[in-house]
């Protein structure tokens, strides 16, 4: 199980010891944390990669029986003024592997509260309508799919990938459209405003989408 700090907690830690499960749960930096980081020496820090004008590393140690795997990161270049010193992200965990490969997998299970985010706010998941069970689990279902298929409209259509896609790349852009509907001769009609900045992903995205309908 892979938490965050909310489920940080030694009752948590020993249900999932009595239970036999294997955890991985990021900590708070309280003053224990910090007294424990701070005995890690600097020759135990090892370097990973990182995003572009940054430096990140990471190293372990023991915190009440549990590995204490910490990653710490900094910016280089002219950004480093806004944070010159390191700063520091642990978890505990009682998995085997090493410190390097724990910690891109801890981060790796992280995109999925990403994907979480973008269904509450992308496609209003964080808006049931009602107080019944029932009509909650039915809007769910409606949000879900909508979000899958914002997120494959996005992939196909405009070749955008990223846990973000439906927020950034549909929602503020595609999705706030415009314009206006209109029919003539039996024919539907979209009207746009001149000049509509996104105008060229638009019918990018509605030509690759009807590529793929005519291929079925």
């Amino acid at each position: 199980m892979r938490m965050d700090s909310g489920f940080w907690s030694a009752k948590t830690i020993r249900a999932c010891r009595r239970h036999q499960i294997r955890y991985s749960i990021t900590v708070r930096q309280t003053k224990p944390i910090r007294a424990a980081v701070a005995t890690i020496p600097e020759d135990a820090w090892t370097p990973i990669v990182y995003p572009d004008g940054g430096l990140a590393q990471v190293a372990e140690t023991r915190y009440q029986g549990d590995r204490l795997i910490v990653r710490r990161t900094r910016l280089v270049g002219a950004q480093a003024e806004l944070f010159p010193t390191w700063r520091y992200h642990a978890f505990v965990t009682d998995r085997v592997g090493t410190a390097v490969w724990l910690d891109a997998d801890h981060r790796r299970h992280a995109v999925v509260e990403l994907c979480i985010r973008d269904l509450k706010a992308g496609v209003g998941l964080r808006h049931c309508p009602s107080g019944k069970f029932n009509a909650n689990a039915a809007w769910l279902v409606i949000a879900t799919l909508a979000h899958n298929l914002l997120r494959w409209i996005a992939q196909i259509g405009l070749g955008a990938h990223g846990e973000l896609v439906v927020a950034k790349t549909l929602r503020r852009t595609l999705l706030a459209l415009p314009g206006r509907l209109t029919r003539s001769a039996r024919r539907w009609r979209l009207h746009m405003p001149a000049g509509w900045p996104w105008a060229a992903w638009f019918e990018l995205a509605l030509a690759r989408l009807r590529c793929v309908a005519y291929a079925t």
